[in-house]
């Protein structure tokens, strides 16, 4: 078991960030059936919860906080809205009115690189924004309403946000003319990212931590405790917190059980339909930038580590 759980520590990231995104990379260059990028995907599934039972960061997240179902039902969307986006990518460069201008030139392991740190910026500005712009946080809510901190949270997301996610974080490489195969890329690229960052795996990063938004930092990012949540809002990298001055690379103490959440909010709903609905049913004051700009409704001020959603019950 020991040496299980040495490879779980030192194994864990490279295999899932670097090996399944090279295989990737492989399989379409190679001319495989995209099917096979989701089959990659199914073992990264099955790899970061085999190996979170093996060196879990916090035992009690790999049980069930009655969540299971929402989810599975979270993460099913999730990547059929993905794959949605990447058929409808043809119908959408027929009306790109110029050339691309993408480097088609590179080897498609750089066209993926250079695509993720395009998409890294605008998917955390977006991030940055929806914990600031009122209607945003209220999609935006439903990814921070989980009780404990496992793989497919990464895939808990309200689908109006996703669609967000979609327009805005990609449409810019699709408008310069970013290829299909490169999108499919892309598309499993972010997956995994978010398996590894949201993984309850006491993996360990060394001096790559300080570059790399997963592990510690993004679990800084999911806590509940008062102001401090506000914190970390890159997917790939940390250099755009920096730019934001945002970044937090360490806290008094590691979040564990009852830390993870909305401050003050412990009942949100885990039921998948309710938190559809939710965000047109709850009244948020507006903020911006974390100033309190509206008082005496029901809620206080609902961003995680900001404030409470008292009495909203599912």
């Amino acid at each position: 078991m020991a040496v299980l759980r040495s490879l779980a520590r030192f194994g864990y990231v490279p295999t899932m960030i670097v090996g399944l995104n090279l295989l990737a990379v492989y399989l379409v260059a190679a001319g495989y059936s995209y099917l096979w990028i989701g089959v990659l995907f199914g073992a990264a599934v099955a790899l970061s919860l085999v190996t979170e039972w093996i060196l879990p960061f916090e035992q009690s997240w790999n049980h069930a906080h009655a969540d299971s179902s929402k989810d599975v039902a979270h993460g099913v969307v999730y990547e059929i809205a993905n794959i949605t986006a990447i058929l409808l990518l043809p119908l959408i460069t027929i009306w790109v009115p110029w050339r691309s201008i993408w480097p088609l030139h590179l080897p498609i392991g750089v066209q993926l690189l250079l695509a993720i740190i395009i998409a890294d910026f605008s998917l955390t500005m977006i991030h940055y924004l929806s914990h600031r712009i009122n209607w945003l946080w209220k999609l935006h809510s439903v990814h921070h309403g989980v009780h404990r901190l496992y793989s497919f949270n990464g895939l808990v997301r309200h689908p109006l946000h996703q669609l967000l996610d979609l327009v805005v974080g990609t449409m810019p490489l699709v408008l310069i003319g970013l290829p299909i195969e490169v999108a499919v890329l892309l598309a499993f690229a972010i997956s995994v990212q978010l398996l590894v960052q949201h993984s309850n795996i006491d993996y360990a990063l060394g001096p790559l931590q300080k570059f790399l938004a997963v592990g510690s930092v993004h679990r800084l990012h999911h806590v509940n405790w008062a102001g401090q949540g506000d914190v970390n809002f890159g997917l790939f990298f940390t250099c755009w917190d920096r730019f934001l001055g945002t970044l937090k690379l360490s806290a008094e103490r590691a979040p564990r059980v009852g830390d993870i959440g909305i401050h003050n909010y412990t009942r949100y709903p885990q039921h998948y339909l309710t938190q559809l609905v939710l965000p047109f049913t709850i009244h948020l004051p507006a903020e911006q930038s974390g100033v309190h700009l509206g008082t005496g409704d029901i809620t206080d001020n609902v961003r995680p580590g900001k404030s409470s959603l008292s009495q909203v019950d599912g």
